[in-house]
């Protein structure tokens, strides 16, 4: 019996053993690894009937063999429903990422207006996240130029202020926004209340998708004004009315026949798959956005779309409806679930004639036309790599180029950073950064750099001792020149690592970009001829690592600045701290305070005084503090 019978046997095992107790009950099974990992978690109406499946190895695919030769536990969940199965299983899946499910990368929330409404002068702005503040919210948007763009047509039709609540407050004359007509001055009282409310009346029916009731009333205000011989008043309606049908014109999709709806078509070509999805609120185009999915080769339109959607509304509002390219699989039980989420009917569509095919047909052509640009773009990138194994003298073409960088003040908030290219480009989710913990001379590159590669691949060997899989680069680079190279050839070979090539790019002696110097362990320092497409993408790599580790230094030398000494204190929260700053003016006031003055703070009690006070002056007895 071979090494891989016997892995397959086991992973067999443990499935017979789990369906020992398994209930025939809808809910979600995962099957786990070795280290506890999620490999699949899938949904199912009946459990047991659904896992006995995987014991039948004659009737599964390879790539299924071989995730139930990896399985080494498994976990169910039952539910009531199995529409209520396939939410938890997107839920799931989202969180755990498997590596044998379709997975959507969609790690961004998305940008939303709001009308704020605990403020005599309502508030137009931008928001993310939880919508916490009290206010009516629209959305959601496919970017943050959408967002953008919307609030400064809405701004330029109906005159909503976009300033904060502390700008509106102090302000003593009319910004610019006044002057150029995009705001109504209420923070220096140009409107009354009551004819603001009416503008954010106006801006309310336009988002909810009433704009031809408003441009009606818009008209006849106008015409009032002229007979009343208003002039100016009339001109300016004028103009909104002019900037209201610009709005209502504007947009790439606008159909007539839809209100609320999200419109998603798929492509698929050379085994990859883009969804493109439209936003429709009110009658308009939100914006589109282009998502790219994780799945094989074999899976079907049918199955990839499902994957998606299920995915997709676990954490965002659904429209009531749903236009789409192709018919999901399960296609009633996946509306069925979404229905119960969003506790309200939600149908999925598949239209075939009229203006709602013609939307869909639209999104599919961009769906197609960005799908080929990545595949254009990777097409690039390969070539690329295996021009870069070429310059390097590489045995294979490199999957995966990681390169480190340093940055740091007078050896202060010291940081490595790494950032990792492959095929596909800059793979973000891979970057990492590491705090210097020392100790090390200040300024000292060189041991940051032994520091930094020590505590990667000192892990990468302990989490992946055989290692295989993606993770492990094909070229390390390094920023900087022979002195970094050198510390980092030491200490690859303490760890045993010397068989992966390093290299060092380093500016000339001028710091031109396009005469870097290229250093190796075997062979003497090289440069590239200037206009070398390779030399564009190394100096790419080296100048992506630099602006992260440059990003990473500041934000933790910003976040050491905000640092004070109250916050060594024992006991000394957020909210205490608020309030001795703003008692004492600074973290000095507090220090010199005594103690009866520390004791007159709001929120400070006597016992926390006390400890405040002893921690600032060690030593002194408590009968003795003033």
């Amino acid at each position: 019996m071979t090494g891989d019978n016997i892995l397959v046997l086991t992973g067999v095992t443990v499935i017979e053993t789990a369906l020992e107790t398994m209930p025939a009950n809808p809910g979600v099974y995962r099957m786990l690894d070795a280290k506890g990992d999620a490999l699949y978690v899938g949904k199912a109406r009946n459990l047991k009937k659904r896992v006995a499946s995987y014991t039948q190895l004659p009737r599964l695919s390879e790539r299924l063999r071989r995730m139930v030769a990896d399985t080494a536990a498994m976990e169910i969940l039952t539910t009531h429903t199995e529409a209520e199965a396939l939410l938890l299983e997107a839920n799931l899946i989202k969180r755990l990422k498997p590596r044998y499910n379709i997975l959507l990368r969609d790690d961004k929330s998305y940008p939303w207006v709001m009308l704020t409404e605990d403020h005599p002068y309502p508030q137009i702005a931008k928001h993310r996240g939880a919508q916490i503040r009290k206010g009516s919210y629209w959305g959601p948007f496919a970017s943050a130029n959408a967002v953008h763009e919307t609030i400064k047509a809405l701004q330029r039709v109906f005159l909503l202020r976009a300033c904060q609540d502390t700008v509106f407050s102090n302000r003593t004359r009319p910004c610019i926004l006044y002057q150029i007509k995009r705001c109504s001055g209420p923070c220096v009282g140009r409107i009354s209340e009551a004819d603001y409310a009416t503008l954010v009346g106006q801006a309310k029916s336009f988002l909810s998708g009433k704009s031809g009731a408003v441009q009606k009333d818009l008209a006849a205000e106008m015409e009032r004004a002229s007979k009343n011989l208003e002039f100016e008043h009339a001109a300016a309606l004028r103009d909104r009315i002019r900037g209201l049908s610009y709005i209502q014109g504007n947009d790439v999709i606008n159909p007539a026949s839809l209100t609320d709806a999200d419109v998603i078509a798929l492509h698929q070509e050379a085994g990859q798959t883009c969804v493109q999805v439209f936003f429709i609120r009110g009658g308009r185009n939100n914006g589109n956005r282009s998502f790219f999915l994780l799945h094989t080769k074999e899976d079907e339109p049918a199955k990839v779309i499902a994957a998606f959607l299920a995915q997709f509304y676990d954490d965002k509002p659904t429209p009531p409806v749903i236009l789409l390219s192709h018919e999901p699989e399960d296609c009633d039980l996946l509306a069925e679930a979404l229905s119960l989420k969003a506790e309200k009917k939600i149908s999925l569509l598949v239209p075939q004639r009229g203006e709602k095919h013609d939307v869909v047909k639209h999104a599919q052509t961009n769906a197609r036309e960005a799908l080929e640009r990545k595949l254009a773009e990777s097409a690039g990138q390969a070539k690329l790599l295996a021009a870069t194994a070429e310059v390097f003298n590489l045995p294979e073409t490199p999957q995966r180029i990681e390169t480190y960088d340093n940055s740091h003040i007078m050896g202060t908030s010291a940081y490595g950073v790494m950032v990792a290219a492959g095929p596909e480009g800059f793979l973000k989710s891979a970057y990492r950064k590491f705090a210097i913990k020392g100790p090390i001379t200040p300024g000292d590159d060189f041991a940051m750099m032994r520091e930094v590669l020590q505590r990667r691949f000192s892990r990468a060997l302990t989490e992946n001792p055989d290692r295989t899989g993606p993770d492990w680069p094909g070229l390390v680079l390094i920023d900087g020149g022979l002195g970094q190279l050198s510390a980092a050839t030491a200490i690859m070979a303490d760890l045993g690592l010397s068989d992966i090539p390093l290299a060092a790019i380093a500016k000339g002696p001028d710091r031109d970009a396009g005469k870097e110097w290229f250093h190796m362990a075997d062979r003497p320092p090289f440069q590239l001829p200037p206009r070398d497409p390779v030399l564009y993408f190394l100096q790419r790599l080296r100048d992506e690592a630099h602006r992260f580790a440059i990003t990473t230094h500041r934000n933790a030398r910003s976040k050491k600045i905000t640092l004070s000494e109250l916050d060594e204190v024992p006991g000394i929260g957020a909210a205490r701290k608020r309030a001795l700053l703003n008692h004492f003016g600074s973290a000095r006031g507090v220090k010199n305070a005594g103690l009866k003055d520390l004791e007159s703070v709001t929120g400070i009690n006597s016992a926390t005084a006390r400890a405040l006070y002893a921690h600032f002056h060690p030593g002194v007895r408590m009968d003795e503090a003033s």
